[in-house]
């Protein structure tokens, strides 16, 4: 009966993926590419996943985890691999899977849903287990950390200096998204700051009242969050609206210290159980999606591969398919963030081995599904509208009508009035040049949640609700993150004195904190205050870099396996570094020598600086010293890219000169795995897998 259910799964993903793949000059319904993508990754789950950790990792339960023998109650502390899941989901659940594959729908639905679907597979989810694996076989440390140990102090030393520099660039980045969703927005603002409390709440009732009620504490949870959501439309609403109607400053000086205080907290009073509870809203929302896809069965609007696919000319991003659709989508196929996390606060708080798969890989795919439909809500999108919304205002104009008329210049059709009736529903004063993906996301899930509850009446509801999922889905990877640069910068500094990389360490706690905070805070709160100085200026890295940091941990893995006699399954890890590498380095070559001032940070910088020799102003600039900064941004922009693929350059030639030595020897190196401890932890296991070696 087994063999026939997968038999049977195995033959409608191929059905559907045949269908998504052949059909040409006809309507598609988004139905196959939900049904194609929840198929394999049954599949993958059930087969690949179980084969890396039966025949590569080999967990063993009867082995103590870091969370039991260091337990500390701040830190270290074990987890229901239920609130562990959710928490660790949060955690890497960020702006890619929504954004990214929204912006990626330029080149066609059908070159993103195979990136998404297949990369994770293959290298996100693999790349996500096996470093949270390793890490938790070495008291969870961070990514940098463990470079050092196993690549020697010059590749660990480039390893640890691009990890914590790209890690300021994504948290920044992620900042400001939240910002600029919750500015201005009292419905959002309110629902979003009502998680703190009720994630105390759940917190405390979990650890001090009522210890081990799971479900109970679950129910509580959403009963809470829900109310706060129904809140937050009735304060949007109501005399209180100017209370917590924020502008962006105020929203980033909130930020800054909500990240301190999440840092420093012990991990089971504030972040796990917040993340647990976003966790519901994040997985309910896409579910709620995902059913109205089902029942409305909208049909994709979108082309299955279009000519910007190849002529790298869209009007949404500059690039060929081949690297920039790999760099555009990230999360939810391959991010390098992710690492941190699996480096970071989930390996401290794992119960058991075995649970790497389920947390590892299980949520891994989980966000990847999040990518699907994102890119489903933006492909069911009228053409004309979805580039109306994100082509540059320099391309569209200041009205509906010069947007009308350079869509049409694309080879779109949409008419003034179809574009004011358009924000009109979602009651935005414009959809013109909403760039950044998250606008048209939440319009896509409006259209799609109204054919199903509600109708046109309800579109400016679902679209003000979704702008709100989207902030909470971002905020709990800023405070996550934020934890896992205290572990980053204490495992550094802890090479220099002894006691900053002592976990226990108040003080040392404190300052690192103070420091991740401060370095994000910075960029964020220039990138607030100026459009086109802060993260503002770096934002173009964040992409490449993303995906650089997943080159180091894939190279981390990759090692690691060799040295420690597993070599024969090297290519888990091996082969998606080798992809990793083709794209990242080839994105970053053309991103520094592109003659093409679209693509070539260079060539915009020679661009701009003609035009300022001319006494020239260009948008998106406004002015002569706007264009001056942009000369600047590009300029620092070329040169840290540069910087970053030599030091992950380093990493790499490093860490092969390591894989070599150890194959010549004749001897096995020395483990840098802490040594076996008996658990006594009794916990459900999900499966026995492994054993002791």
């Amino acid at each position: 009966m087994s063999i026939l259910v997968w038999v049977g799964i195995a033959l409608l993903g191929a059905v559907c993926w045949g269908v998504l793949a052949l059909s040409r000059g006809e309507e598609i319904s988004a139905v196959w590419l939900v049904a194609a993508a929840l198929g394999t990754y049954a599949i993958a789950y059930r087969f690949y996943s179980r084969f890396i950790v039966t025949r590569v990792l080999r967990p063993d339960d009867t082995r103590a985890t870091p969370a039991e023998r260091l337990e500390d109650g701040v830190d270290y502390q074990p987890t229901d691999r239920r609130v562990l899941l959710g928490h660790h989901f949060a955690a890497i659940a960020g702006a890619g899977p929504l954004v990214g594959p929204v912006l990626a729908v330029q080149m066609g639905y059908l070159p993103g849903t195979i990136w998404i679907v297949f990369g994770v597979i293959f290298a996100g989810a693999v790349q996500d287990m096996v470093v949270l694996f390793l890490s938790m076989r070495r008291d969870g440390k961070s990514l940098g950390q463990m470079a050092r140990d196993e690549i020697g102090k010059v590749g660990g030393a480039a390893a640890l200096i691009a990890v914590f520099m790209i890690m300021i660039i994504l948290l920044a980045v992620l900042a400001l998204v939240v910002v600029n969703a919750l500015a201005h927005s009292p419905w959002g603002t309110f629902s979003v700051a009502m998680t703190i409390p009720i994630a105390l709440f759940m917190g405390f009732y979990l650890h001090v009242i009522r210890p081990g009620r799971v479900l109970e504490t679950s129910l509580i949870g959403v009963v809470l969050l829900l109310l706060a959501i129904v809140g937050g439309g009735w304060i949007q609403n109501s005399s209180l609206a100017d209370t917590f109607t924020l502008d962006p400053t105020t929203l980033v000086f909130c930020l800054v210290a909500y990240g301190f205080i999440a840092s420093v907290l012990p991990v089971w009073m504030l972040l796990a159980p917040r993340d647990y509870l976003s966790t519901f809203m994040k997985i309910g929302t896409i579910a709620l999606l995902a059913v109205g896809v089902l029942v409305a069965a909208p049909v994709l609007r979108a082309e299955p591969v279009t000519e910007f696919a190849s002529a790298g000319d869209g009007p949404v991003f500059a690039g060929s398919l081949f690297p920039f659709l790999f760099i555009t989508i990230a999360c939810g196929a391959l991010s390098g963030f992710h690492s941190l996390v699996s480096s970071g606060t989930t390996p401290k708080l794992i119960e058991k081995e075995s649970q790497v798969r389920m947390i590892g890989y299980g949520a891994m795919l989980m966000e990847s599904f999040v990518a699907v439909m994102a890119l489903i809500a933006a492909s069911v999108l009228d053409p004309g509208l979805y580039y109306a919304m994100n082509a540059p205002a320099g391309v569209l104009g200041p009205t509906v009508e010069s947007a009308s008329q350079a869509v049409a210049n694309l080879g779109f059709t949409i008419s003034p009035a179809e574009l004011a009736a358009a924000a009109k529903a979602v009651e935005e004063s414009t959809l013109v040049a909403r760039t950044g993906g998250a606008p048209t996301l939440a319009v896509g899930m409006s259209q799609i949640f109204s054919d199903v509850i509600g109708g046109e009446g309800m579109k400016a509801f679902w679209y003000h609700f979704a702008i709100m999922f989207e902030a909470l889905f971002i905020l709990t990877t800023v405070d996550a993150g934020t934890r896992v640069g205290r572990f980053m910068l204490q495992d550094m500094l802890g090479n220099v004195w002894k006691p900053l990389g002592r976990v226990h360490w108040k003080p040392g706690i404190w300052i690192a904190s103070a420091v991740v905070v401060a370095g994000w805070g910075y960029f964020l709160y220039a990138g607030a205050t100026d459009p086109l100085g802060g993260i503002n200026q770096l934002f173009p890295l964040f992409g490449i870099a993303n995906q650089l940091l997943a080159a180091v941990a894939l190279t981390v893995a990759t090692t690691v396996l060799i040295k420690s006699g597993r070599f024969r399954w090297a290519w888990v890890t091996g082969v998606p570094l080798a992809f990793t590498v083709a794209v990242t380095f080839t994105a970053s070559w053309q991103k520094v020598f592109s003659d093409d001032p679209r693509v070539g940070f260079f060539a915009q910088r020679d661009r701009y600086a003609d035009a300022i020799d001319a006494e020239k102003v260009l948008p998106p600039a406004k002015g002569m010293d706007d264009m001056h900064t942009i000369v600047t941004n590009s300029t620092v922009d070329g040169v840290l890219i540069v910087l970053f693929v030599v030091l992950v350059t380093t990493v790499i030639v490093n860490a092969a000169l390591v894989c070599v030595r150890t194959l010549r020897s004749p001897t096995p190196p020395p483990t840098t795995e802490t040594p076996y401890v008996a658990s006594r932890l009794d916990v459900p296991v999900v499966e026995p897998v492994g054993a002791r070696e």
